[in-house]
Parts: C-alpha cells; sequence; structure tokens
C-alpha cells in the first residue's frame, strides 16, 4: 500500500473522487433525483480541529509507544461507517481516543493492558480502521487507540501442513506479496482487503469475497493467539479436534471484547493458475436465486458466483444503462485441473432455470489472481471504488451505504422483495427519492447473503457546510437503517452476514443472539476483562473501573 490514507474517509487520498470526476458524479445524482446540482463539500482542515486535551497519560515505561498528535487521534476517532465519515467530513469526531498507542510485540500489548485494567482505561483494539459498524469508535470513557500496525510480519510459513504464523496486525497486501514468494495464497479477499489486517479479520468473522467454499475467515483460521487482561490466550495448531468448544470459536467474532488478537496460524494454499468464467443472464431476479441455489445443492462450488439486479449491473458497469436483465457472474478458479467439465455442468444447470449464456466461458492459465474481464472484471473494479463512490456522494449532500443480511433458501425470496421494497419506500420518505439495487454475495446449499446498496439525494439543508449537515445526513441513514433492520430481524434473518456488530448493529444482535448465551457471554467477559476496559459496548456492555486489587 503506498500514499496517504485519508483522515476522513475510505483508503487512500489519491484515490479519492475529485475534480471533472466528482463534478461527474454530482451531475448524474441532480439529474436522477431531478434536484439542484450540489457543490461538493471539502474536507475540513484537520489540523483545525479543536480537541480535548489528552485526559490519560501511560507511565515512562510504555510512554515512548504513545502518540497524542491531534490528527492521528481524529483518524482514529471514528471508523468507516456512512454515519462516521460523514459526520469526519465535517470536522465532527465528538469522541478521539486520548492517546493512540502502537506496541512493537506481543509484550507490549500485555503490558498496556495491564496498566489499562489498573487506570480504568477504555482499551479500543485497532487494526486497519476499516470497521463499517461502529465497531472502533472510542465510548465517552477516556480511552486509547490500540493500533496494531507495528505487529505485522509473516512469521513462519508451514509449507508441508499448508499453514503460515502471522502478526495480527498485518494487512492484506503485504501477507499476500509474502506468500506469492513461495507460490501460496492466503485467498481471504475482503471488500477493506488493501486497508485492514489480519486481526481485524478474525476479530469481526471477515468473509472474503469468494462466494462459495472456504472463504470466511471462520474455514481459514487453524490457532488464534491473543493477549487478555488475565493472561495469554493461544490455541493449538491443528487440522481438527473433537477437545471441548474450541477456543478459536470464541476469538472469532468477539470484537476486540475478549481479548486483543496478536497472531494466529492460518490455513494456506497454493495459487491459482487456472480460472475460467461466463457471464449468463435472467429475465427475473427470481429466476437467477434458482440458478444459484441448483449450482450449490449440486455440489459446485463457483469462485464467483455473483447475482446482480438490473441496477446493480448497470451501476457498476456490468451492463449497458438499459439492462432489464439480471446478470449471473460466474467464475472457477483451481490451483491446476482443467475445469472445462464442471464449468459445462454449471452452464447446463443455469439454462435449466431459464438462463442465457451471453458471454464466455472464458478459460485462462497462469496466475489468475485478480484477472477478471468483461462483466465480471467491470463489477470487481466497481466493487473495489464502491467505498470511494460512497465518499464522493457524501460531499455531495447525499447518502450512499449498503446493509448485508443471509437467510435460507425458502426465505429468500420474498426477503429480497421486502427489503428492496422496504430500502426503497424509507429512504423515499426520508430523502424524497432513492436508487436501491440488489446483489448476492455468497451462496450456500442451504442460503444466501443478499447485499443492497441505497442511493438517495440527501436531505435538504440550509446554512454552510457544518456538522449540522453531516449530522443530517447520517440522521436520515439511520431512519432507513432501522426500518430494514427490522424486516431482517422479523425474517429470522441475520442482521449481519460479514460485516460484524459494532456498536450499530447491537440493538437486533441483542435479539438475534440466545438470553443464555448473552449471560455467558458476559460471564466470559467479565472473567477475561474483569476492569471491563476492551471496547465496552460491543457485543455486550461492560462497566468501566481501574481494576480492584482486593
Amino acid at each position: 500500500m503506498t500514499g496517504a490514507r485519508s483522515w476522513w474517509g475510505w483508503g487512500l487520498e489519491e484515490a479519492a473522487y475529485e475534480g471533472e470526476a466528482l463534478a461527474g458524479i454530482g451531475g448524474m445524482l441532480a439529474h436522477r433525483f431531478e434536484v439542484e446540482a450540489s457543490s461538493p463539500v471539502d474536507p475540513v482542515d484537520p489540523t483545525g480541529v479543536a480537541l480535548p486535551a489528552p485526559r490519560v497519560q501511560l507511565p515512562e515505561a510504555l510512554a515512548d509507544l504513545a502518540s497524542r498528535d491531534a490528527v492521528d487521534r481524529l483518524r482514529h476517532g471514528h471508523g468507516a461507517s456512512f454515519r462516521e465519515v460523514v459526520r469526519a467530513l465535517h470536522g465532527d469526531v465528538p469522541r478521539p481516543p486520548d492517546l493512540v498507542v502502537r506496541p512493537r510485540h506481543r509484550d507490549d500489548v500485555a503490558r498496556i493492558l495491564d496498566w489499562c485494567s489498573d487506570a480504568g482505561v477504555v482499551c479500543v483494539p485497532w487494526g486497519g480502521g476499516t470497521s463499517v459498524v461502529g465497531g472502533v469508535t472510542p465510548p465517552s470513557e477516556p480511552s486509547i487507540s490500540l493500533d496494531l500496525e507495528r505487529l505485522d510480519a509473516v512469521l513462519e510459513i508451514d509449507q508441508v501442513s499448508g499453514h503460515a504464523h502471522i502478526e495480527g496486525g498485518a494487512m492484506g497486501p503485504a501477507i499476500e506479496a509474502r506468500l506469492a514468494d513461495v507460490g501460496l495464497t492466503f485467498r481471504h479477499f475482503p471488500q477493506s482487503w488493501e486497508f485492514s489486517t489480519l486481526g481485524g479479520w478474525i476479530a469481526t468473522r471477515a468473509g472474503g469475497h469468494f462466494a462459495t467454499g472456504p472463504t470466511h475467515i471462520d474455514d481459514l483460521v487453524a490457532a488464534i493467539g491473543a493477549e487478555t487482561p488475565t493472561g495469554r490466550w493461544a490455541s493449538r495448531r491443528l487440522p481438527g479436534s473433537g477437545a471441548g468448544p474450541s477456543p478459536d470459536r470464541w476469538l472469532l467474532g468477539s470484537e476486540g471484547t475478549l481479548g486483543v488478537i496478536t497472531d494466529a496460524w492460518v490455513r494456506v494454499q497454493p495459487r491459482p493458475t487456472s480460472r475460467v468464467q461466463a457471464t449468463a443472464r435472467f429475465v427475473t431476479f427470481d429466476q437467477g436465486l434458482d440458478a444459484v441455489r441448483a449450482l450449490t445443492r449440486d455440489g459446485l462450488l463457483p469462485a464467483n458466483c455473483r447475482l446482480l439486479d438490473p441496477v446493480e449491473a448497470t451501476l457498476a458497469g456490468a451492463a449497458p444503462p438499459d439492462c432489464t436483465h439480471t446478470l449471473l457472474l460466474l467464475g472457477f478458479e483451481a490451483p491446476e485441473r482443467d475445469l472445462t467439465a464442471e464449468t459445462n455442468h454449471a452452464l447446463e444447470l443455469i439454462r435449466g432455470q431459464g438462463g442465457e449464456v451471453v458471454d464466455g466461458p472464458t478459460a485462462r492459465r497462469g496466475d489468475a489472481t485478480g484477472t477478471a474481464t468483461g462483466g465480471a472484471g467491470a463489477w470487481r473494479e466497481a466493487f473495489l471504488r464502491g467505498p470511494y463512490l460512497r465518499d464522493a456522494v457524501a460531499r455531495l449532500g447525499g447518502i450512499a451505504e449498503t446493509f448485508e443480511t443471509a437467510c435460507t433458501w425458502d426465505r429468500a425470496h420474498e426477503l429480497v422483495a421486502t427489503l428492496r421494497e422496504t430500502a426503497q419506500r424509507a429512504a423515499t420518505e426520508v430523502c424524497g427519492g432513492a436508487v436501491v439495487s440488489v446483489r448476492t454475495t455468497h451462496a450456500y446449499p442451504d442460503g444466501v447473503a443478499p447485499y443492497l446498496t441505497v442511493i438517495a439525494p440527501g436531505p435538504r439543508t440550509t446554512g454552510r457546510p457544518g456538522p449540522a449537515v453531516g449530522r443530517a445526513q447520517a440522521a436520515a441513514w439511520d431512519e432507513v437503517k432501522v426500518a430494514v433492520s427490522e424486516v431482517i430481524d422479523a425474517a429470522s434473518a441475520t442482521i449481519t452476514h460479514h460485516h460484524a456488530v459494532g456498536r450499530d448493529h447491537r440493538t437486533w444482535y441483542d435479539r438475534q443472539r440466545p438470553d443464555p448465551f448473552a449471560r455467558a457471554l458476559r460471564a466470559a467477559r467479565s472473567e477475561l476483562d474483569p476492569a471491563g476496559i476492551l471496547n465496552p459496548g460491543v457485543l455486550t456492555d461492560a462497566a468501566v473501573g481501574p481494576r480492584s486489587n482486593a
């Protein structure tokens, strides 16, 4: 990763939409929603944002790990949800951490947690800061942001077992570059891959963008090491085990509440050198869903099996503006084997569900990573650029955000239709209009993960740009988010398939989990973190206070 990270928005400053590109987006929004084009808001100068003085100070033995720099604190005072970035755009970061602390090795992490527990100072673990659900937002109590960027090494590669031992602060590009040296890949590529870390993926139960097969971080972890306020937590590296509840399963999805993930052994594999892709179209989205179900129920494991409704296909550039069909982007990959037979079988199943193959199949040999072309390539590029588009719309006064879920096949058709209708209605009521697109991200033999994008003109506000404007945009999205979340909950679908819980999903997560499990989770958290300093407010509440030495 090269270039300066944006302090308020997504990714790299140099990759943001500016100039004619930004004006073009504004023109399209104005035309689509029949409103006057808005002038883009320039991000405030972070050096001019007044911050409260730090309320805490590390002891001398740890002081060289801490930063009091104002811009550093601002950057660590929010995550990457629409609500957070649109407020940060206007300089509205209400609770920056008092310090940003960067440990050099895991022993530093243990010492920092020990001090936080004694002092009653909140510790919010920080990987890449890409949480879209309020997972890294500091609470009101005195706090530090524990940035693990220095713990970024690939410690060991076991090519015999297909494992790699990697520190928790290592980011996606660095991991892949090191593994590529020996012909391997981790094969975990979330949308945030360029800016997120192994520890963050584990803590949030991240999902990669491969549609089937081993794509979730759950599938790829062999052992996890973490520091907790009460001691080191490290599991054995094993291919499988029946020895009681899995310690790794406790840390997967723990979101920094049970410990700080410092390292992990993960499963790696040979880099793919064989790839086939094709595109099919359907008259309706429901037909496409039936085809995806047929593929997964027959045991096929395509790397790409992404269903795009006409709006999504058009927005991504995978189809022309007058597209009325649903597209299915299909791709298979393997280290070496010929993929002709399974591709032909998949296309036969697709045709049996009313699909028409409109592109491919196209086969390639050699390193196949990131080589999609045609509609699939266009969608991939739009997928990676999506967060930058979201930030551009925020600067233009609009709303652009997503939500996702998963449900079993028996409810899929009805849930997708209800979510689309609810998002369209809620956003239109709040903002006067909306564009809603639907795609699927992951497919399973027993269900599917729908993903919806909402773009709206935003609330009409008057006056100069400032915090009130950003808060109005955030509040407008909140109304839409609540409406669709209630539909998800009523359908007994999951409130999050791969975006994690954070603070934004707590209301619905509390309903989704069984009450006895909630009590067990609170008890485990209390045992591991008696002072309640680890990311309070995420998953469960924690009463923060200095550790008792009684």
